[in-house]
C-alpha cells in the first residue's frame, strides 16, 4: 500500500492512535474500481477527493501524484479485478482538541488495493442479473452527504439493519421522498421517465450516477433529477442503484413489496450494458 509517501507492505503500514480520521472521522476518502488491471473513471473520482479535501478546508491533494502512485499500486499488487481505496486525513493532532490543530501538520495520505475474486465478481454480477431487494429507513445523517467523507456510522447501521433483513440496500426517506440508497444512488422509471434524486447537499453525486444520467440521456429517455415520493414506489415500473462496485443493480422488491413486475425490466438493461461497454472499454 502507499502511505503518506512510501510503498509499504500492508502489515508493516501505520498510522499514530491520535491521527483525527480515528478520532474524529476527520477524513475522505474514495472509492475505484479496476477493470482489467486499469481504473475506471479515475480522473472524476480524482476531482471529487480535491472537491471534498477544499469542503473540509484539508490541504489540496496532489492528483497527478495520486494518479501515478493508483497505477503503480495497479502494478505492484498485480491488480485485475479489484478497487482501489483513497483516505486522506487532516493529520495527527495530539493532544486531542476538538477545533483544527493550531500549527500545520502533515495529512495522513493512504492508497491500498483489494483485488476481486472470481467468486465475488460472479456474485456481483448475479446480483446485477436478477436484482435485489431492499428495506426503507428514515434519514438521520447529516446534511453534508455531498462530501465524501469517512464519517459513516449511520450509512453502517443502515445497511446493517438492510442486511438483517435479509436485503442488499437500505434507501434513506427524507421528507417523504427515496432520496438514495446507504452506499448507492437509486433511480426509479415512473411512467417512462428515469428519476432521481438532484445533485445537492443531500446526497452523495456519485461518479456512476453521474455516467448512468449521461447513458441514459444519450440512449433517449427522459431524465428527471427530483424526488422519488415513497408513495410512487408503487407505481413504478424500475428501479435500480447504482455505485462504482455495484454498477446498475436492479432493485425488484422494496420492504416485501415488488417494483412493477418484480422483474429486471429492459431500461435496466440498457443501462448496464452501456455502463459495460465503458468499463470494459
Amino acid at each position: 500500500m502507499y502511505l503518506n509517501g512510501q510503498y509499504v507492505p500492508y502489515e508493516e503500514a501505520k498510522i499514530p492512535v491520535e491521527d483525527r480520521a480515528f478520532l474524529f472521522a476527520d477524513g475522505i476518502y474514495e472509492v475505484v474500481r479496476v477493470y482489467g488491471g486499469r481504473p475506471f473513471d479515475l480522473e472524476p473520482h480524482l476531482r471529487r477527493l480535491a472537491r471534498s479535501a477544499r469542503e473540509l478546508r484539508l490541504p489540496e491533494p496532489d492528483l497527478e501524484g495520486l494518479t501515478r502512485v493508483t497505477h503503480e499500486l495497479i502494478r505492484r499488487n498485480g491488480v485485475d479485478e479489484g478497487t482501489v481505496y483513497y483516505q486522506i486525513s487532516r493529520g495527527v493532532h495530539a493532544p486531542r482538541a476538538h477545533a483544527f490543530p493550531g500549527q500545520p501538520v502533515e495529512p495522513t495520505v493512504l492508497v491500498l488495493t483489494h483485488p476481486l475474486t472470481p467468486e465475488a465478481v460472479a456474485a456481483g454480477e448475479r446480483r446485477r442479473q436478477e436484482g435485489v431487494t431492499a428495506i426503507t429507513v428514515p434519514e438521520q445523517r447529516w446534511a453534508r452527504c455531498d462530501i465524501k467523507s469517512v464519517s459513516l456510522l449511520p450509512n453502517v447501521l443502515a445497511k446493517q439493519q438492510a442486511a438483517e433483513q435479509g436485503a442488499y440496500e437500505a434507501l434513506f426517506v427524507r421528507d417523504g421522498f427515496v432520496i438514495e440508497g446507504s452506499s448507492s444512488n437509486v433511480f426509479a422509471v415512473i411512467d417512462g421517465a428515469i428519476v432521481t434524486y438532484p445533485a445537492c447537499n443531500y446526497i452523495l453525486n456519485g461518479i456512476a450516477r453521474q455516467r448512468v444520467i449521461r447513458d441514459a440521456r444519450s440512449l433517449g429517455y427522459t431524465v428527471l433529477e427530483q424526488g422519488i415520493p415513497l408513495a410512487a414506489l408503487d407505481r413504478c415500473q424500475e428501479l435500480f442503484v447504482t455505485s462504482t462496485t455495484s454498477e446498475v443493480t436492479p432493485v425488484v422488491a422494496v420492504d416485501g413489496r415488488p417494483i412493477g413486475d418484480g422483474k429486471v425490466g429492459p431500461v435496466v438493461r440498457a443501462l448496464q450494458q452501456a455502463y459495460r461497454a465503458a468499463a470494459r472499454g
